[in-house]
C-alpha cells in the first residue's frame, strides 16, 4: 500500500492535487514528492543539519584557501621555530592608561638555553602587533587565475608576524598550512568517493540486475579485493610510486589507490537493492512496455536508490580522508611540498616534538576528528531521511 503525505497550500514537486472541503471553504491539498519528504525529515535532524553546515564551511575554506590563509604555507622564518600560538586581544593600553579598541597579538620574548641550545618563548606585552581584516600580504593567485595580495586576516604591517596556531620546526605558520591542507585532504576524499561511486554503482547494478555468471564474476572480484590486508597493500602500492613523479601526479595516484579499495561496500549495497527491486511491479511494467535493459537500470531502478546511495557515499567520505591521512602520516602517501593534514601530522611523530610543540599534533588531529564526526552525523541523518515514510 502506497503512503501519501500532503502539505497544505504548497505546490512543491507535486504529482497531483486533491480538493477537499473544510467547513464551507474548499482547501486544495498538494501531494509532496519524495525529495520534498526527504528534505523535510532531514531538516528536523538538527545534529545532521549542523554537521552539514560544518562540511560546507570546510569546503568553503578549501575553495578560498589562498584568501583565508594569513601567509604562504611555505614561508619560513627560522627565528620563530616552534613558536607557540598567539592570542588575539581586543584592547590596547595607551601610555596615559586609556584603553582603545584594536585587534592585536602580542609579540614574543625569546631566550636560548646555552646548555641545550633550546629556545623558549614568553609573551611580551610591550610588543603589540596590530592585525586587521582584508589586509595586504603575500601575493598569490586565487584558484591559479587571479593575482591578488589581500588576506582575510593578518598583521597590518607586512613586516610583523602573527602565528595564531604557532609554527613548526622551520618557522612556518601552522594556521596557513592547516588551511591549505584542508583543500588537499577534503578534495582527495571527494575525488576518491566519486571514483568509488562510479565503480560501485556500475558493477553493483550489473551484478544485481543480471545475476548468474555476471554476478558470480563480480562477486569473486569483490571478495578478492575485500580479503586483501589494506595497510600492507597500500604500503606496497605507495612504495612503488617513483620518486621522480611530480606532487600533482602523486596526488592523483594516491587518490586512485585509496578509491580502488573503497567501492566494494557500495557495490554490495546496490546489488542487494537491485535484487529486491528487479521483480517489482513498476520494473515489470516498464519491461512489458518495451524498455531496454539500460533504460530499466538507469531510468527506473537507480533513481529509486538515489537517496540511499547518497547516504552511503556520505559515510564513505571520512574513510577516504582517514586513509589519506594515515598514508601521509606513515610517509608513504603525499609528501612535501604538498600540504595535507597527514603531511602536517608527520611533524608530530616523536615524543620530543610533541613535548616541545604540542600544537603540531593537536590542530591537525582536531581537523581530522571534526571532519570525520561531521561526515558521520551527516551520513546518519541522510540515511534516516532516505526513507521518509518511516517515523
Amino acid at each position: 500500500m502506497t503512503t501519501h503525505t500532503y502539505i497544505e497550500g504548497t505546490a512543491e514537486t507535486a504529482p497531483a492535487t486533491t480538493a477537499i472541503k473544510r467547513g464551507d471553504k474548499p482547501v486544495e491539498l498538494t501531494a509532496a514528492g519524495q525529495w520534498t519528504l526527504i528534505w523535510h525529515k532531514f531538516v528536523r535532524n538538527k545534529v545532521a543539519v549542523v554537521a552539514g553546515m560544518i562540511i560546507l564551511l570546510l569546503y568553503l575554506v578549501a575553495l578560498f584557501a589562498e584568501f583565508l590563509a594569513p601567509a604562504s604555507p611555505d614561508a619560513s622564518k627560522p627565528l620563530f621555530t616552534y613558536a607557540p600560538p598567539q592570542e588575539i586581544r581586543l584592547f590596547t593600553t595607551d601610555p596615559d592608561a586609556t584603553q582603545k579598541f584594536q585587534l592585536h597579538v602580542t609579540g614574543y620574548a625569546m631566550t636560548v638555553d646555552q646548555a641545550s641550545l633550546r629556545r623558549s618563548y614568553t609573551i611580551d606585552d610591550d610588543k603589540v602587533v596590530p592585525i586587521g581584516f582584508f589586509v595586504k600580504g603575500a601575493p598569490y593567485k586565487l584558484w591559479g587565475l587571479f593575482p591578488m595580495d589581500t588576506h582575510l586576516l593578518g598583521p597590518i604591517k607586512s613586516s610583523d608576524t602573527m602565528y595564531l596556531l604557532g609554527t613548526d620546526k622551520l618557522g612556518r605558520d601552522l594556521l596557513s598550512r592547516l588551511i591549505y591542507g584542508t583543500r588537499v585532504s577534503m578534495s582527495i576524499g571527494l575525488i576518491g568517493v566519486c571514483i568509488s561511486l562510479c565503480l560501485g554503482v556500475i558493477l553493483g547494478s550489473l551484478s544485481g540486475f543480471y545475476g548468474g555468471a555476471v554476478d558470480m564474476v563480480i562477486q569473486r572480484i569483490m571478495e578478492v579485493i575485500s580479503s586483501m590486508p589494506t595497510i600492507p597493500l597500500w604500503l606496497g602500492l605507495a612504495a612503488a610510486i617513483p620518486l621522480s613523479w611530480s606532487p600533482i601526479t602523486v596526488y592523483f595516484v594516491i587518490t586512485l589507490i585509496v578509491s580502488l579499495f573503497g567501492w566494494t561496500g557500495l557495490a554490495r549495497e546496490v546489488r542487494g537493492r537491485f535484487f529486491a527491486l528487479r521483480t517489482e511491479d513498476f520494473v515489470t511494467a516498464a519491461r512489458l512496455d518495451g524498455s531496454s535493459e539500460r533504460r530499466l537500470i538507469f531510468r527506473h531502478i537507480l533513481p529509486s536508490l538515489t537517496s540511499h546511495i547518497l547516504a552511503v557515499v556520505t559515510l564513505a567520505l571520512p574513510t577516504m580522508i582517514v586513509a589519506e591521512t594515515a598514508l601521509s602520516f606513515l610517509g608513504i602517501g603525499l609528501k612535501a611540498p604538498v600540504v595535507s593534514w597527514g603531511v602536517l601530522l608527520q611533524d608530530a611523530q616523536n615524543v620530543r616534538t610533541i613535548a616541545t610543540a604540542p600544537w603540531l599534533l593537536i590542530w591537525p588531529s582536531a581537523a581530522v576528528v571534526l571532519t570525520v564526526l561531521a561526515y558521520n552525523f551527516l551520513g546518519d541523518g541522510m540515511r534516516d531521511a532516505a526513507d521518509p515514510y518511516e517515523s
